[in-house]
């Protein structure tokens, strides 16, 4: 038996072959992974825009929007007079007292103090169910939220929402300022939180989830 060579001249010609019918097998093999893996979704919508254009106000980056949060950013403001709780120790509700023209009153709030203004924020999505001018409270803005809770803001300047109004947590209502009942607290926010119509202690609530309530 004689063994057979194969022609030198033919070896490019084997290769090319080899080659083409590997990319031949791979175009196919894409073609019907395509096809049955890979399958298209006439749901899904691309964006290819951000997602903020047209809007006319700032999102802000807060919290799970169902999280109470406190109604300002500024991490240096404090806690300047408590709510008056009548099962605290007597040295807490002394610090939540009220003195104005010679009588004494709970307070039914929390106070909140900085030396410079700073920015109220709303604790929750929710809407305007009013805005006042009070002579002793000072402007107050109050807000319904989901979950027969409301929040109410005293105290304040620079209002720049409006009742019927829609809000979104984190967004600014309007600035801290000064009331005529609370003077010696200078710059301040007072704040209440109502739930289901009973006043609460807000500090009892921040970071609780409203679902949860």
């Amino acid at each position: 038996m004689y063994n057979r060579k194969v022609k030198k001249v033919m070896i490019p010609v084997i290769y090319g072959a080899c080659v083409l019918a590997f990319a031949i097998s791979m175009y196919f093999a894409g073609v019907i992974a395509n096809k049955y893996l890979f399958s298209k979704n006439s749901d899904l919508q691309y964006v290819d825009k951000e997602i903020t254009e047209g809007l006319d106000r700032d999102i802000p980056v807060v919290s799970t929007p169902s999280v109470i949060v406190r109604p300002y950013l500024n991490n240096d403001v404090k806690l300047s007079k408590s709510f008056y709780d009548y099962k605290a120790d007597s040295e807490s509700q002394e610090n939540s007292i009220i003195l104005f023209e010679d009588t004494y009153m709970q307070n039914s709030g929390v106070d909140y103090s900085l030396e410079e203004v700073f920015d109220v924020i709303s604790i929750l999505d929710g809407s305007v169910i009013s805005v006042k001018e009070d002579n002793l409270l000072g402007t107050t803005v109050e807000v319904r939220h989901s979950n027969d809770l409301i929040s109410v803001y005293q105290s304040l300047s620079e209002v720049i929402v409006k009742e019927g109004d829609e809000l979104i947590q984190g967004q600014i209502i309007a600035k801290s300022g000064i009331s005529n009942i609370n003077k010696d607290l200078g710059n301040h926010l007072h704040f209440e939180l109502y739930y289901k119509g009973t006043i609460v202690n807000p500090e009892e609530y921040y970071n609780k989830d409203i679902n949860e309530l």
